[in-house]
């Protein structure tokens, strides 16, 4: 079995008022390979939700990585305690909400009570329930510009975080949250797979904050999978496990992930399509992206080589 049948899976849905873009890659290629990859529109530029909040995330976990002492003070010599690296944040760091973060939507922060969030907390909040406050927090702290660096560091260059989370969107600003490609999702989700996702530490705590994500809708929907097993990302006899990001908007349903069973595979799924044509495009979409993921799961269940 291939990951051809998951590019099958996704171009069935062809005939659909709606564009299906799908990216999966095999994690885990033997000895000397370059590793097998498939993708259906891949490369097409599609609003992609808080799917994107991935790369928000993986600039939060590189800044937590770089907490360390700097490696030399600036005449050479050993640097003074507690020194941290240019751009580094410390994961107990306090992290005031203001006013201008609140906003509505997917979230918990802007209705709890308690005043006082580290950066951390804001990482688990963004990652487990999409908390658009605290990814806005985040944002804040670390700058647009920041995250758009680390893509075009790790080479992603048309997945983009074009503005924060707003309520309404109207004249003198961007016209949506994020636009990628699910290639440049899928590979994001493959560097941290393999630990190059600026380094071992970020990637491994990027993929534990994808552990924690609640909607499991979208690609797991269908799939046995256990969302709570202890020990991820070690497989898990005869189950799958699932990390993930997903994202909703106005005619956009996008997830990302990592699907972990005797084989990885990274990937994207992003459905776009136009609201004039109602709900009944939407459930499509939800169904299709659900078929992928089914293919995705038949793929990292088969043992290599089989």
């Amino acid at each position: 079995m291939s990951l051809a049948q998951v590019a099958a899976a996704a171009r069935s849905s062809a005939a659909l008022p709606l564009t299906l873009a799908v990216a999966a890659i095999d994690v885990d290629p033997g000895a000397g390979e370059p590793g097998e990859s498939v993708g259906v529109h891949d490369t097409v530029v599609l609003p992609v939700a808080s799917a994107s909040k991935l790369l928000l995330l993986a600039e939060v976990a590189r800044r937590l990585d770089g907490g360390a002492l700097a490696a030399a003070a600036p005449d050479g010599g050993t640097p003074a305690a507690g020194a941290l690296v240019a751009g580094a944040l410390a994961a107990d760091r306090p992290v005031e909400i203001l006013a201008e973060d609140v906003t509505g939507g997917t979230g918990l922060l802007g209705r709890l009570g308690r005043p006082g969030w580290t950066v951390e907390d804001l990482a688990w909040l963004t990652a487990a329930v999409s908390d658009n406050t605290a990814t806005n927090a985040l944002l804040r702290l670390v700058g647009l510009p920041a995250t758009a660096r680390l893509a075009r560091d790790l080479g992603l260059e048309r997945l983009t975080l074009h503005d924060r989370v707003r309520d309404e969107r109207g004249p003198g600003v961007p016209p949506v949250f994020a636009t990628g490609t699910a290639r440049d999702l899928a590979r994001l989700v493959a560097l941290a797979a393999r630990g190059t996702m600026a380094s071992p530490a970020a990637s491994a705590r990027l993929l534990g904050w994808m552990r924690a994500n609640t909607d499991h809708g979208l690609v797991p929907a269908l799939i046995d999978h256990d969302p709570y097993a202890p020990g991820f990302p070690e497989p898990l006899p005869g189950r799958l496990l699932v990390a993930s990001k997903t994202g909703t908007d106005t005619g956009v349903r996008a997830d990302a992930g990592l699907l972990v069973g005797a084989r990885r595979v990274a990937y994207a799924v992003v459905a776009h399509w136009d609201t004039a044509l109602g709900p009944s495009t939407e459930r499509a979409a939800v169904h299709a992206i659900r078929d992928v993921g089914r293919a995705l799961a038949a793929w990292a269940q088969r043992p290599a080589g089989a």
